[in-house]
């Protein structure tokens, strides 16, 4: 266990010297896609944790929302902004990329042009070898840019760390999380994360727990597994500065039970029109009126009329009547209340420095 402390240590260290404004514990925004754009990204920076922005719905997005951090910055006044933010060059905020309909040109080119610190890819259709062809382009982009890496299983650590164009992070990403995960061979976190912390010790590799982390008692048992931080989306579905429907948002705070509540289907994708995510994939999100007419047998053809109908009625279609994508992880249930990111980091931070303070002393 020395051993692993003092990995562990080194590998905070590394992360507070590369993003020197970021206060323990360690505190990430998750890219959600279209729903984390420039203001909450870089309101959870501000706040001492990273914000990532999320894939847009067209790969001009990308640099559309990192030239918004810009202007954002541009018109903050000074001494609203950490004084460890970079004074010229990268952005304190990190830009997320779906790799397997990703464009790396254009990923490349935006890289390039407004030099994000970090980039988190996730989602390959051909594993570890499009991995590091994003990689290699990113890097050569902008070499001042981390690479961070989604993983879901020990194997792919195992290949991320074998690469030579190994990653400068990874997000170990846990069963119970929201949006698109491993869709058959996923894990529970308390299992997954110690399992690959041990079995890629020795690369030295910062590693962020995420999945079913959204308050402080989640933030300290990721730091028990031995995360250098941890990763949160659902919980800024809950956020002030969150790009979401009022229906979609309510239906965060409202739903329970994610056991019963949730589920991991495809169903929701092909309603919203987008097919060919890798089989490997698969999105985890709150159940309504769609899934439940699927279960008894609804014709797709009706399904997809029925939701294109509920697509029009604004907050309406969302909720146990609804019929909208609804993405949420299996903490859903621990939020109740909507909140300024900064507010919910500090929360965080709060919260686990208690708890781990309380243990201390066992």
């Amino acid at each position: 266990m020395a051993a692993i402390r003092t990995a562990l240590k080194a590998s905070r260290a590394r992360f507070v010297d590369a993003f020197p404004w970021v206060t323990a514990p360690f505190i990430i925004g998750a890219p959600m896609r279209v729903l984390t754009g420039a203001d909450l990204a870089l309101a959870v920076s501000k706040a001492g944790g990273l914000g990532f922005i999320g894939p847009g719905n067209k790969p001009e997005d990308t640099a559309k929302e990192l030239a918004a951090v810009r202007e954002l910055l541009s018109k903050a006044p000074a001494n609203s902004l950490p004084t460890t933010f970079p004074s010229s060059g990268s952005l304190p905020v990190g830009i997320g990329f779906q790799l397997w309909n990703g464009d790396v040109d254009s990923a490349a080119k935006a890289v390039q042009e407004h030099k994000p610190c970090a980039v988190w890819l996730f989602a390959p259709r051909d594993g570890q070898k499009e991995v590091d062809r994003w990689t290699i382009r990113l890097r050569e982009a902008f070499p001042g840019t981390q690479i961070w890496l989604q993983i879901g299983t020990v194997q792919e650590s195992v290949d991320a760390v074998n690469s030579v164009h190994r990653p400068d992070a990874l997000v170990v990403q846990g069963a119970e999380a929201g949006g698109h995960g491993r869709a058959k061979d996923g894990m529970g976190l308390m299992a997954l994360f110690p399992e690959i912390a041990d079995e890629i010790r020795s690369a030295g590799i910062p590693l962020f727990a995420a999945g079913g982390i959204a308050d402080g008692r989640g933030v300290a048992a990721a730091l028990a597994l031995g995360a250098t931080g941890v990763a949160l989306g659902t919980r800024f579905l809950a956020s002030s500065e969150v790009r979401i429907n009022k229906g979609y948002q309510d239906e965060i705070l409202r739903a329970r039970d994610a056991a019963h509540n949730t589920i991991r289907t495809q169903l929701y994708n092909h309603l919203r029109g987008t097919f060919g995510w890798p089989e490997e994939f698969s999105p985890r999100g709150i159940t309504n009126q769609s899934w439940f007419d699927h279960q008894n047998g609804v014709p797709f053809d009706e399904l997809q009329k029925r939701h294109d109908e509920a697509a029009k009625t604004g907050p309406k279609g969302w909720g146990p009547e609804g019929r909208l994508a609804t993405y949420a992880g299996a903490a859903v249930g621990l939020v109740h209340t909507v909140e300024p990111a900064a507010v919910l980091v500090s929360q965080l931070q709060t919260e686990a420095k208690e708890i781990l303070q309380d243990l201390a002393g066992i």
